[in-house]
């Protein structure tokens, strides 16, 4: 057994199919890293006490701190507490101060409690009562032996959290964990793949403390920066160079981190120069705008945009030349950056952008592939260039659309800065 390592069980067949997503893993995962517990591994298994008891055996081998959630409940496929009892060889015994805590909540609620819901009040002999402030199926602390302590939670996320924070937190820093934590930092880069963004940085993945990781996330790449430490000052302090060094060498691949997103990063480079934007767009149908608007305060910056699918708006709205819709095709460089300085002057924003291109599925009508894609982008000085992409059609419909609007706001952002330094 490794001496300090948590393991996560998550128990309920609901999340093997897919039900419901387990949000409970993410979040112990979180906590675990700031109390700087270690933690390798986690396990989902369905509402089966041998395959439950099965969890057990593995992980109370590997592991000092066992977490569940899930299994809690009144019904006949809540087994976990009845499965640890069992593994353990000890019997389930009632709680009398659960059963009268169950009965005041259905009392204030004006409802009975029905006899199904007994069977939360008991628990392994020899626990300890985890409270459940807000439900009725209460959780357990239990030291099983010096080497092994075993902590019990709902499986609903509204429960689990608050009976965590509240008391497993602090019984576990009695208990002498969380004397360091773990504190990470995400750097976020977009226009650079996974693999050429490594091939740049890669010297710093043997790192230890911190440690840099790699992820490739829905069109951007993540660096993860890991430290150890008695304090959140102290990783800090130890991520904080190792972070500079990172971003210095990426340049404008490197557009934000952690909860940094595209448009919010957008909106603050215009927001910090008192710049406003406008977007006409064809083939993302308002994805760009949406993105924008799901901003706070983004009104202080986008004027609004125009959805341009057919040629008729494109020319009525957008000022889109007709010629050049018959020579070029609507999804071409030309009609894309006349649709960015066509909104940009109707307008009257500091910025144009646009996106015509061709998401599919392929329908046969045009003679360009599915994910092509062009970028207008009209700049405060009346310039204006376009940006070319071909996704490929295996992305699909769906993918081709976020990712034009992503590209769009990367194009954006990458002339931001340009005119930042100016």
């Amino acid at each position: 057994m490794m001496k300090g390592q948590a393991e996560v069980i998550c128990v309920g067949t609901e999340l093997l199919l897919g039900d419901i997503l387990n949000s409970n893993s993410q979040f112990l995962g979180q906590q675990l890293a700031a109390l700087g517990i270690p933690h390798y591994f986690q396990t989902v298994v369905g509402d089966n006490k041998s395959r439950l008891q099965d969890a057990i055996a593995i992980a109370s081998k590997r592991a000092s701190i066992l977490i569940f959630t899930g299994g809690l409940g009144p019904t006949p496929d809540d087994l976990t507490h009845d499965a640890i009892a069992d593994f353990f060889g000890v019997p389930l015994v009632e709680r009398p101060e659960i059963l009268q805590d169950i009965i005041a909540k259905f009392a204030q609620r004006g409802r009975k409690m029905t006899a199904n819901n007994r069977k939360q009040s008991y628990i392994p002999q020899g626990a300890e009562v985890l409270p459940n402030p807000t439900g009725t199926a209460p959780g357990i602390i239990w030291q099983v032996t010096p080497d092994l302590t075993i902590l019990t939670f709902p499986g609903v996320p509204g429960e689990m959290k608050p009976m965590w924070r509240k008391t497993a937190v602090p019984y576990l820093k009695s208990q002498g964990w969380g004397q360091e934590i773990i504190y990470s930092r995400m750097l976020r880069f977009r226009g650079i793949g996974e693999s050429a963004l490594a091939a740049k940085v890669g010297k710093f993945f043997t790192s230890t403390n911190p440690t840099v990781a790699p992820y490739a996330s829905k069109g951007e790449v993540r660096l993860r920066l890991s430290a150890k430490a008695a304090s959140e000052t102290d990783a800090i302090a130890l991520i904080e160079p190792v972070a500079q060094q990172l971003i210095e060498i990426a340049g404008l691949d490197y557009f934000g981190a952690d909860e940094d997103t595209l448009p919010k990063v957008v909106g603050e480079l215009l927001r910090q120069k008192g710049e406003t934007l406008s977007v006409a767009e064809s083939c993302t149908g308002g994805g760009l705008g949406e993105m924008l608007t799901a901003i706070p305060g983004s009104s202080d910056y986008f004027l609004g945009g125009v959805i341009a699918y057919s040629n008729q708006l494109k020319i009525a709205l957008l000022g889109v030349r007709a010629e050049d819709l018959e020579q070029f095709g609507a999804v071409s460089a030309p009609v894309a950056r006349q649709m960015a300085l066509g909104v940009q002057k109707q307008t009257l924003s500091d910025w144009g952008l646009s996106i015509t291109g061709i998401a599919g599925p392929d329908d046969g009508r045009s003679s360009k592939p599915v994910g092509l894609v062009y970028i207008g982008l009209a700049a405060p000085d009346g310039t204006a260039e376009t940006f070319e992409y071909r996704f490929g059609q295996e992305r699909g419909r769906r993918s081709i659309r976020f990712e034009s609007a992503c590209n769009a706001l990367d194009r954006l952002r990458r002339k931001q800065v340009a005119y930042k330094n100016i």
